[in-house]
């Protein structure tokens, strides 16, 4: 479990530094104000994670655990998973992140931000967060670098993901990455697929 700092609510706008000398143009983020899902909307329960790119638990659980949870769960219609973007250090990896996933397009988002996660330790132990960044802005994501630089230097997009951010630490009181909400049930700290089978369960009514 990662604990947040307040200091996160200005991460949005450190990312800016990763555009360099950016060209105007390229792709606006997209739906910028909404969190993203993936399952039926009419699931009888709703897993909803608080995740920062940059957190190595959210990144560990990503790549560990969700798949399969998403294979049983998800896919099959049976839960709806909501996630819900939050910012910690290093900021510029969190905030890129995030910015890059939304610019790739929905259909592509989650597999940016899988890429993201996949690359996450290494870019940190190297500081190499552009060139990092910018080889998933290409694939997967499918961006040229100047698509890539006028993402990073969307300011409309890093202010509504700071105000996305600002709401889940003062209206949701969210204090950690991971956090997880199953159907109004809160859970900090990673899990794992049999405590999210349990919860699941719980919460259908079967436990």
């Amino acid at each position: 479990m990662k604990i947040v700092r307040p200091r996160a609510m200005l991460a949005a706008v450190a990312v800016l530094a990763l555009a360099g000398c950016a060209r105007s143009g390229g792709p606006a983020a997209v739906a910028a104000s909404d969190d993203m899902s993936l399952g039926s909307p009419s699931a009888k329960v709703q897993v909803v994670e608080y995740a920062s790119a940059s957190c190595s638990h959210c990144a560990r659980f990503a790549l560990e655990v969700f798949p399969a949870f998403k294979a049983k769960y998800v896919d099959t219609g049976r839960v709806r998973y909501t996630l819900k973007e939050y910012v910690t250090e290093p900021e510029v990896l969190a905030a890129g992140g995030f910015l890059l996933a939304r610019c790739a397009g929905n259909d592509r988002y989650f597999k940016v931000l899988d890429a993201v996660f996949r690359d996450q330790n290494a870019m940190v132990q190297t500081g190499e967060y552009r060139g990092g960044l910018l080889r998933i802005a290409k694939d997967p994501g499918g961006l040229s670098e100047d698509q890539f630089d006028a993402c990073m230097k969307d300011k409309a997009a890093a202010q509504a993901l700071s105000a996305r951010v600002e709401k889940h630490l003062k209206v949701d009181k969210v204090q950690a990455t991971p956090t997880f909400v199953i159907n109004g049930t809160r859970v900090e700290g990673e899990m794992t697929m049999p405590e999210l089978a349990a919860a699941i369960a719980k919460a259908e009514g079967r436990a």
